[in-house]
């Protein structure tokens, strides 16, 4: 099965599993933000994760149907090979890389490679499905926003390549993820699911 056609079924999928969303408060919260109905003018700005003149496809948004149900987190459909850089100055506190599987089946979930990188606020951002090898960075290492750290691959629980983006942060104990803003080429947003986003070379 080609890429157009498994991204045809994907949006099949995404649409028939539409009323199955998640009853979190944090969703209703994005959904306001996103529509600009309530102002966010303190949480950080984070970067488009891939290189400056690049525009991707968002497949998933927050707490939409199929598997972001209960998460906030973004799909960027990526082809393998794309690189992958920093949202935002960290430092590596996970790296994954020695995957080799992936497929629609929670059995690979274990399999996924991926970077976690823990930011000044001790809030930390999470890369997902990275190539087997993928791992440009190294545990310990201090990164820049922008900075190549990965290459994007279909390592782990996921139906075609992408890069799974989310923010997590952490609260009396308890972690708990968190929506993000972004700047694009068209100001800064809360991205939707299906949109394009293009990271602008001016920001």
């Amino acid at each position: 099965m080609n890429m157009y056609y498994k991204i045809i079924l994907l949006v099949g999928v995404l649409v028939a599993t539409g009323c199955a969303v998640s009853k979190n408060p944090l969703r209703q919260q994005v959904k306001l933000l996103q529509e600009g109905i309530i102002k966010d003018d303190t949480s950080y700005v984070y970067a488009l994760p891939y290189e400056e003149g690049k525009t991707f496809r968002v497949l998933q948004g927050y707490f939409t149907g199929f598997t972001h149900r209960e998460r906030a987190a973004l799909d960027f459909n990526m082809k393998r090979g794309t690189k992958i850089t920093a949202a935002r100055d960290g430092v590596v506190v996970r790296a994954k890389e020695d995957g080799t599987l992936g497929g629609l089946n929670k059995k690979y979930r274990s399999h996924g490679n991926n970077i976690v990188i823990q930011h000044a606020d001790n809030s930390r951002a999470g890369y997902w499905h990275l190539q087997h090898n993928g791992a440009l960075v190294n545990v310990g290492d201090s990164v820049k926003k922008g900075q190549v750290i990965a290459i994007s691959g279909k390592t782990g629980f996921a139906f075609v390549p992408h890069l799974h983006f989310l923010v997590w942060t952490s609260k009396d104990g308890q972690w708990q993820q968190v929506a993000t803003r972004f700047q694009t080429s068209k100001g800064i947003k809360y991205l939707r699911g299906w949109k394009k986003y293009r990271h602008s070379p001016s920001e």
